[in-house]
C-alpha cells in the first residue's frame, strides 16, 4: 500500500474562527518587548516550561552529584579522598565523609530528586509546554497564575540551596523528615536550623504545585479548540490531567504536615511527641510540662497520603509522554486508547488508597494492613493495561529510532522490571524482611527515579524543536546518552535486589563492622563505579542540550516527525499565543496512524477533505 501523507498546514481546515479561538486576541504576539518580561517573569507558558526545565537540569545534577558521593563512602568505606575536604571542608575532614553529613546527603539527595527534579522536570516543564499546544488554547488560563507557580517553585529552590551552607548543615532526617529526628531541634545537628529551611522550602514548593496545578485542570476542562471533545484529547493531556488532579488533592495534606511539624519543633505543641527522653531527663515544653500525647505515626500518614500519590504525580506524565512518543515513532495508532485513559483513572483513585503499604512495620493492625496490600495489588492491574498497550502500539510498527523513542522503550523496561518487585514490597508478608533494606532502594529508584528520569529524557529530545523553535538535538550524542544510562543504571540498581534479600539495611555509613554484610564490598564498588560512570554520562545531555539550545540551525518544516497532534501545526518559531491566525479546529482522534493508505492523518483534517483527496488521487475510500 503506497503511504500518502497530507501535508498538516494546508487546507481550510484551520481557516474557522470559532469558540475561544475569536481574535479578540489581536495580541497573540504580545507586547513583552522588554528582557525581563520576555525571559524572566514571562508569562508565556512555553518559556515557563523552559525556566522549570533549566532549573530542574540544574538541581539534578546536585542531587545526584550527592548520591555519587555518599556512593564513595560505601564502596571504599576505609580510604581518605582528599578531594571530598576540598569540596566540603569541615563536613569530610582528612578526607572522609562525616556520618551527620552522610545522613545529610541521604536526606538532600532524596528531596531534591522527588520534587525539585521529577515533579518539576515532567509536571512543571511538560505540563506547561504541552497543554495549551495539544488542546488549542492560545495560553493557560491563568499565565499570571502560571508565572507565580514557576517563581514560589524558584524561591522553594533558593531557600533549600541555602540550607546547604548553613553551620550546622542541612537537614538530615531523611527525605521523608519523619519526627521525632524532624520534631526536635537538639535530636542532630541537621534538625536545627537545616531542618526549618526544609520545612519553609517544601511549604513554598506546595504552594507552586497547587497554582501550577489548578491552572493546568482549569485549562483543559476550559479551553480546548473546537471539536476537541474530551475523548480526542492526547494521552498526554490525560495524563497531565490527572497528574494536577492527584497534587491538587495530596498536596495540602504534607503542608499540614508540615504546619503541625512547625508548631512542635518551635512552640511546645505535642502533635507528633510525646514521653521523650534525652540523655536520662525527659522533655518538658517551655511551661515545664512533660510532652506527651503526640503519635510520630500521624506524621507518618500525612506525609504518606502525599507521598504515594507523589509517586504518580512523577510517573504518570512520563507514561503519557511515552504514549505519545511510541505511537507517533511507530506510525500506529495507540492500542486501546479508552482502556488507556480509564487506567490513568484507576491509577488516580487507587494512589489515593495505598499510602499506609509504608507503614506496614509501624505497628498498624495486620487486619488494616491487609486492605492496604488488597489495593496495592489492585493498582497493578492498571498498570498492567498501560504496559501491554505499550508493547502492543510498536508491535510491527515502522519504528523509527529517535533517541526519544529509545528512551521511551527503556522507561518500559525499566517501568515492568521495577514494577514487579513492588508486587513483592506490596505484600505485608513480604516486607517484613525486606523493609528498610536495600530491596527497597532498588523499587523505588528503577521504578520512580530511572522510570521518570526515562520519561523525562524522552520527552525533552522529542518536544525540544517546540522548547527552542525548531532546533534539534544531536541524534548520535543522545544514543550514546541512552545506552550508557540504560545499561550504567540497570548496574547500579539490580545487585541491590540481592543485598536487600539478605538482609543489608538502608541508609547505614559503612559496613565494615558486620562481618555479614562487608562480603559485599566488591558489589558495593561495583555499584559505585557505574553511578560515577552514568553521573558523567549524563554531562552529554547537558552539552547537547544547551548547545543544541543556542544554535543556529533549524529545522525546515514545523512537523519534523510527521506526527498528528496539534503542537506541529503551530510555526516553527511560535511566539505568544501560538498561533498566528484562528486556532485550528479539530476533526479527529491523535492517534490516525496508518489509516486508510496515510501514513498520518492530522488532527485538523476533517473526512470530507479526506475524501476530496483521495477521488483526486483516484484511491477508493476504505
Amino acid at each position: 500500500m503506497a503511504h500518502t501523507d497530507i501535508d498538516i498546514h494546508e487546507g481550510h481546515a484551520h481557516d474557522h474562527e470559532h469558540g475561544h479561538g475569536h481574535d479578540d486576541h489581536h495580541d497573540h504576539e504580545h507586547h513583552e518587548t522588554g528582557f525581563i518580561m520576555t525571559y524572566i517573569f514571562s508569562m508565556d507558558h512555553k518559556m515557563i516550561a523552559k525556566q522549570f526545565l533549566i532549573t530542574g537540569i540544574l538541581w539534578a545534577i546536585i542531587g545526584v552529584l550527592f548520591s555519587v558521593l555518599f556512593r564513595i563512602q560505601l564502596a571504599w568505606p576505609n580510604e581518605t579522598f582528599p578531594i571530598l575536604e576540598t569540596l566540603l571542608g569541615g563536613w569530610a575532614e582528612g578526607g572522609k565523609l562525616d556520618p551527620e553529613f552522610y545522613y545529610a546527603l541521604v536526606t538532600m539527595h532524596g528531596t531534591i530528586m522527588v520534587f525539585f527534579v521529577l515533579t518539576a522536570g515532567l509536571s512543571g516543564t511538560f505540563s506547561n509546554l504541552l497543554i495549551p499546544l495539544q488542546v488549542g488554547a492560545r495560553d493557560m488560563a491563568s499565565p499570571f497564575m502560571n508565572m507565580l507557580s514557576y517563581w514560589f517553585f524558584f524561591i522553594a529552590g533558593v531557600i533549600m540551596f541555602i540550607s546547604l551552607f548553613i553551620q550546622t548543615g542541612p537537614a538530615s532526617g531523611g527525605w521523608t523528615a519523619y519526627p521525632p529526628l524532624s520534631a526536635l531541634q537538639t535530636a542532630s545537628s541537621g534538625s536545627g536550623m537545616g531542618m526549618t529551611l526544609w520545612i519553609a522550602s517544601m511549604a513554598m514548593f506546595i504552594v507552586s504545585s497547587l497554582l501550577g496545578g489548578l491552572n493546568y485542570v482549569a485549562t483543559i476542562l476550559n479551553m480546548r479548540t473546537k471539536g476537541m471533545t474530551m475523548f480526542r484529547m492526547p494521552l498526554t493531556i490525560w495524563a497531565f490531567f490527572f497528574t494536577a488532579v492527584l497534587g491538587v488533592l495530596s498536596f495540602p495534606v504534607l503542608l499540614s504536615a508540615c504546619i503541625l511539624l512547625i508548631f512542635d519543633r518551635s512552640f511546645g505543641t505535642a502533635f507528633y511527641l510525646s514521653d521523650i527522653f534525652i540523655n536520662g531527663e525527659v522533655l518538658r515544653n517551655s511551661a515545664g510540662q512533660i510532652i506527651e500525647g503526640g503519635s510520630p505515626i500521624l506524621y507518618q500518614h500525612l506525609f504518606w497520603f502525599l507521598g504515594h500519590p507523589e509517586v504518580y504525580i512523577v510517573i504518570l506524565p512520563a507514561m503519557g509522554m511515552v504514549s505519545e512518543i511510541l505511537a507517533c515513532n511507530s506510525k500506529k495508532a495507540v492500542f486501546g486508547y479508552k482502556a488507556m485513559v480509564y487506567s490513568i483513572m484507576a491509577i488516580t483513585v487507587l494512589g489515593f488508597l495505598v499510602w499506609a503499604h509504608h507503614m506496614f512495620m509501624s505497628g498498624m493492625n495486620p487486619f488494616v494492613g491487609s486492605i492496604f496490600v488488597l489495593f496495592t495489588l489492585l493498582i497493578a492491574v492498571p498498570s498492567a493495561v498501560k504496559v501491554f498497550n505499550w508493547i502492543t502500539t510498536i508491535w510491527k510498527g515502522n519504528i523509527n529510532y529517535t533517541p526519544a523513542t529509545l528512551f521511551a522503550v527503556g522507561f518500559v523496561s525499566l517501568f515492568i522490571s521495577g514494577g514487579l518487585t513492588g508486587i513483592y514490597l506490596g505484600n505485608s508478608a513480604l516486607d517484613i524482611p525486606l523493609h528498610d533494606s536495600y530491596f527497597v532502594i532498588a523499587h523505588f529508584h528503577i521504578v520512580m527515579g530511572l522510570a521518570a528520569g526515562f520519561g523525562l529524557f524522552a520527552g525533552v529530545y522529542h518536544w525540544f524543536p517546540k522548547l527552542f523553535g525548531g532546533k534539534m538535538m544531536n541524534k548520535t550524542m543522545g544514543e550514546i546518552h541512552f545506552w550508557i544510562t540504560f545499561v550504567g543504571s540497570y548496574c547500579i540498581f539490580w545487585p541491590m535486589h540481592y543485598l536487600g534479600m539478605t538482609g543489608v539495611p538502608r541508609r547505614y555509613y559503612s559496613f565494615q563492622e558486620f562481618e555479614t554484610f562487608a562480603v559485599y564490598g566488591e558489589l558495593n564498588i561495583f555499584m559505585t563505579v557505574a553511578a560515577i560512570v552514568v553521573f558523567f554520562a549524563q554531562f552529554l545531555f547537558v552539552i547537547n542540550f544547551f548547545a543544541s539550545a543556542i544554535s543556529s540551525r533549524r529545522m525546515k518544516t514545523r512537523n519534523p516527525y510527521n506526527a498528528s497532534t496539534l503542537e506541529w501545526t503551530t510555526p516553527i518559531e511560535a511566539g505568544h499565543g501560538n498561533w498566528p491566525g484562528a486556532i485550528p479546529e479539530v476533526h479527529r482522534w491523535p492517534y490516525d496512524y496508518g489509516k486508510d493508505g496515510y501514513e498520518t492523518i492530522p488532527q485538523t483534517v476533517p473526512d470530507s477533505q479526506l475524501n476530496e483527496l483521495e477521488r483526486a488521487k483516484g484511491v477508493t475510500v476504505r
